[in-house]
Order: C-alpha cells, then structure tokens, then sequence
C-alpha cells in the first residue's frame, strides 16, 4: 500500500522549524544593530561577528547529523538533541539584549550558538525520516511554511516590540523555541524501523571521501550550488538592516519589515513551491528560482536610490511599502523554488540510514557559505567607504556560478 503524506504530522513537525526560524530571523535582524549602536563596531567586525553562528553549524551541525544516524534510544536518535539543545538556546537567547558589556553578550551569543547548532540538523532529519521520497518536497514545503510564519513572527511582530523595548523580540523568540519544540516532542514519533547494519554505519567522514570518489559527481556539484547561493543569500541577511537604514536612509523599524516582506512572500509560496518541483521537476524549478532571485538583487544594484526607496503605501501587518519590498517579494518567490526543492534533492542522493548524514553534508555546504558571504561583504562594504550598495552586485555573481553548477546535476529527483 502507498503511504501518503500526512499533513498534521508535517505541520506538526514544523514547529520545530518555527523555532528555529524565530530565533534566527531576530538574531539576524537585530544583532546588527546592537553591534552597530551599542558597541560601536565597523562594517568588518559586525560581518565577522554575524558569521560565528555559521562557524558553529559548520563545526557541530554535520557531525551531530552523522551521530544522530547511529543514535538509538527510547525516544529516537533525532529527539534528545532536540530535548538538550532547546532549551538551552531559549535561555541564552533571552540574555542576549540585557547584557551591556561586549564580553558577556559575546558569552551568551556564543552559548547560543552552539545549543542551536546541537539540534537544527536532527530536528531537519525528521522529515526525510517520516516522509515517503515522493512527497519530501511537499513535506519540507510545509515546512519552510511554518519557518517562514516564525520570520514574519520575528520580523513584523519583532519590529513592532523593538520600537517598544528592544528586549521584547529576544524574550518573544525564547518563548516560542520553548513552545514549538515541546510540540515536536510530544506529538511526532520517530520510526522504530533502522538498519542494524554495521557495515554501513553513517560517518561523516566516508561521506565526504564518497563524494569525490564517485564518478557520478550530482551530489557534489548540487552541494556547490548550495554553497554558492548561500553566499549569495546570506551576505545580504547578514548587512539587509545596516543596507536599508544606512543606504536608503530607511527606519530600523522599516528595515526589519522590508525582510518580513520576503519572508511573508516565501511563506505564500513555500508550499505551492513544493508542488511546482514535484510537478516540473526540482533541478528545473531551482534553476529558475536562481536566475530569477539573481536578477532581482541585481536590480537594487542597477536602480538609483531613489527609485528604490519610493514609497508607495502603509499596508496592513507589513508596514510601509516601497519599490524595493516588489524587489524582496520577487526575490522571496524565488528563494522558495529553491529552498524548498533543494534539500530533498540532496537526501534523495542517498539511502534512509543515511538520511542525517546527508542533511549535515547540505548544513555543511550552506553554513560554510554563510561564514564566508558576511565577512566578504563585510570587507567589500569596509574598503569602499561603507558602501552597502555593493553587495547587490557582488551576489548575482554568486547565483550564476550557481545556475552553472546545478547544469551538471543529474540525481536527487523523487523516487518511485
């Protein structure tokens, strides 16, 4: 009998998500700002410290991947990262806007880190875990779905209490994290089913060697195209905020809303995006979401100023709306294509028992990216005299090589 995919579960699942996303999305949208206003940091050392994250994923997000495939306890080899780690990253993160002296908030940021980075891959996992390869980019559509309403929670919502209290954001996101991960640990049941097969215990490591050993190179070059977009991405997350209050002389309060909008778009999409791969194929639907995002923030390069910080109206939720949310929007659509399509993409390239490993070989790619863009950036905008501008032409080159790679991939679609 064909299983089929089963949507309270998966909604169920990404709460876990949500969580994450929350935590992120304020981390990103205001860190920035306290490293800029408060302690007065330049341009080089806020894009190096915005990387330290990335730097903890790299380290501990693929292993912990590998060694929640060979975990086995009574409540699964995903669920007791995700009992320690949440929890401990909800406390930490609630210190992160109290603390006044650079060395403590770089304790409690750093204590953060490394508690998110314990159990971000093994919560991931779980949906490869308990969904049939058919539906997997229906499953992380839904998802991204809940990821991107935590973005817009933190976004929206978080600007809003900023404006009110700049604590307000960190102790909302501290409480969300606790409540959506107590939701996955309640509600979703790991498979009790794993192969016991010595022989091929996952390790990261041997998964590393077998990507350049095979003479079919999928799964490397769709890993590249990962770490390109990546860069791509993250370098303009990382400085969005400083870009649109320093270069378009924007509101904080605005900045953060304008990346709301590409959230709220890429909610919309996120699970129409998984049905567009399943239909048309993921290779071809992430292709175009990377010619389509590549252009977009091309444009915030080409366009003045001026006509990118034209404002239009005052929406509902979303705040003011400019030129540059349309450039967000569409970019928003496009990092769906490709967000949702990619990683069933890499954990359809190998078996079930290895569905971690694989997940922290994707974490591998991304987080690595994400250390290099902002400290690139952060470099670039340093050595031109703060020009933020330039990271929107320095990001469809990124997206190009990209397109290029994803050329040459040839597995990773569902299988029967």
């Amino acid at each position: 009998m064909e299983q089929k995919l089963s949507y309270p579960k998966t909604f169920l699942l990404g709460f876990g998500f949500f969580g994450v996303s929350v935590i992120w999305s304020v981390y990103n949208a205001f860190v920035p700002i306290f490293l800029d206003g408060k302690f007065g940091l330049n341009a080089a050392w806020i894009g190096f410290f915005m990387t330290l994250d990335n730097i903890a994923a790299f380290l501990i997000q693929p292993p912990i991947g590998a060694l929640s495939d060979r975990l086995r306890t009574p409540i699964g080899r995903r669920m007791p990262f995700i009992l320690i780690g949440a929890p401990l990253g909800a406390i930490a993160f609630g210190f992160i806007p109290i603390v006044s002296i650079l060395p403590l908030f770089v304790l409690c940021t750093s204590s953060l880190l490394l508690s998110m980075a314990l159990w971000r891959t093994p919560v991931i996992a779980l949906m490869p875990d308990i969904t049939p390869s058919k539906y997997r980019s229906q499953a992380n559509g839904v998802i991204n779905f809940m990821g991107g309403i935590g973005s817009i929670i933190a976004f929206l919502v978080g600007a809003s209490l900023y404006e009110k209290n700049p604590n307000y954001p960190f102790w909302l996101g501290s409480g969300l994290v606790i409540v959506s991960s107590l939701l996955v640990l309640l509600f979703i049941r790991e498979p009790k089913v794993y192969d016991t097969n010595e022989v091929a215990k996952p390790s990261l490591s041997k998964a590393l060697v077998n990507l350049f050993k095979e003479k079919e190179k999928s799964p490397l070059r769709i890993l590249a195209a990962i770490f390109f977009w990546f860069i791509a991405y993250n370098a303009i997350e990382a400085f969005f905020t400083l870009y649109a209050t320093k270069h378009l002389e924007l509101p904080v309060g605005d900045a953060s809303r304008l990346l709301g909008q590409l959230s709220l778009i890429f909610v919309l999409m996120a699970i129409p995006s998984g049905y567009i791969g399943g239909k048309f194929g993921r290779r071809k639907t992430i292709m175009t979401g990377v010619a389509i995002m590549g252009l977009a923030i091309l444009s915030m390069f080409i366009l003045p100023k001026d006509v990118i910080s034209i404002f239009f109206t005052k929406l509902p939720l979303i705040g003011n709306f400019y030129t540059v949310s349309i450039i967000l929007m569409i970019a928003g659509f496009a990092w769906a294509l490709i967000n949702i399509n990619s990683l069933p993409m890499v954990v359809d390239m190998t078996d079930d028992v290895h569905v971690g490993t694989f997940t922290g070989l994707y974490y591998l790619a991304s987080t690595m990216a994400a250390i290099i863009g902002p400290n690139l950036n952060g470099w670039i905008i340093k050595l031109s005299g703060n020009n933020y501008s330039l990271m929107m032409l320095f990001s469809p080159i990124f997206m190009l090589i990209a397109f290029i790679m994803m050329i040459g991939v040839r597995r990773g679609e569902a299988k029967n």
